[in-house]
């Protein structure tokens, strides 16, 4: 099975995937295994199929919620269900109460109608991609987690910032995607136990460090690639502060030096430098 080259943490290991993304993801997506999950998945849905077909082959089920994320919640039979039931209510509030962006997107593409879902050419030709680059992804966070993370931002935060939406609406679809609010909590500095307050407040919180650490009032901002790019650079400089600078870490000795300070305001000044 394809393992994900990495050399190193930081931003040394990430440069390093950024510029051999594609070839990788190429690797990845020809092995076998990979190969032959997604040509039985799309065996398996060229024809339509009830909910209870899907729900029962954990197998074909496992390859779907892979291509949204969702790998290894093929478990939760009966919610997803529920998911996959409420869909098709256009009444239902179930999907905006749950607020979970990977959900919604599974939800969305695999909405039943009169009981069976069906997919078009098209459809099944993007669930392939994304069950390429989620698997991919999901590999490379068997390496290093990080890479994942920060890979799971920079495809999934232009899709959470919605045109027309509220700064409220977005912020909460923000804190709604793990991946998404654990990039920006550690970029701008939030400690996860504000996970514990009201979603409001938690609100609240990000937009300000956002504001105070980027600029960044109007969350439309984050979808322009320079603010892309800022977030995943400091969110990868606190990484190579957190795990320890490799030889290769651009800027080791003074992280190593950085590590030996307590001081956050030490850290944050040269964050500042770097970015």
């Amino acid at each position: 099975m394809f393992r994900p080259v990495i050399p190193a943490s930081g931003f040394s290991g990430w440069n390093f995937l950024q510029s051999t993304y594609d070839r990788q993801l190429a690797s990845h997506s020809n092995s076998t295994s990979i190969e032959n999950d997604r040509n039985n998945m799309l065996e398996k849905l060229s024809n339509p199929i009830d909910i209870e077909t899907l729900l029962d082959d954990r197998r074909l089920l496992g390859s779907v919620l892979s291509s949204f994320n969702l790998e290894g919640e093929e478990w939760k039979r009966g919610f997803i269900d529920k998911v996959l039931t409420e869909a098709s209510d256009p009444d239902s509030t179930f999907l905006a109460r749950l607020n979970n962006p990977a959900y919604t997107k599974f939800a969305e593409a695999f909405k039943p109608t009169n009981g069976m879902i069906s997919l078009s050419a098209d459809q099944l030709v993007n669930l392939s991609q994304n069950f390429n680059r989620e698997t991919f992804e999901t590999a490379v966070g068997d390496v290093d987690n990080s890479m994942r993370l920060a890979l799971n931002f920079q495809s999934d935060i232009s899709e959470l910032i919605g045109e027309n939406s509220s700064n409220e609406a977005n912020l909460y679809r923000l804190l709604g995607s793990v991946p998404v609010r654990t990039v920006l909590e550690t970029a701008t500095g939030l400690p996860t136990d504000i996970r514990s307050l009201t979603l409001e407040k938690q609100a609240e919180l990000l937009q300000d460090r956002l504001s105070s650490q980027f600029g960044v009032n109007d969350l439309q901002d984050l979808r322009q690639p320079e603010f892309i790019d800022k977030v995943v650079l400091r969110f990868q400089a606190i990484e190579s502060i957190n795990q320890g600078p490799s030889a290769s870490t651009p800027g080791s000795t003074a992280l190593t030096l950085l590590q030996g300070i307590g001081s956050n305001a030490s850290r944050n000044l040269f964050l500042s430098g770097l970015l």
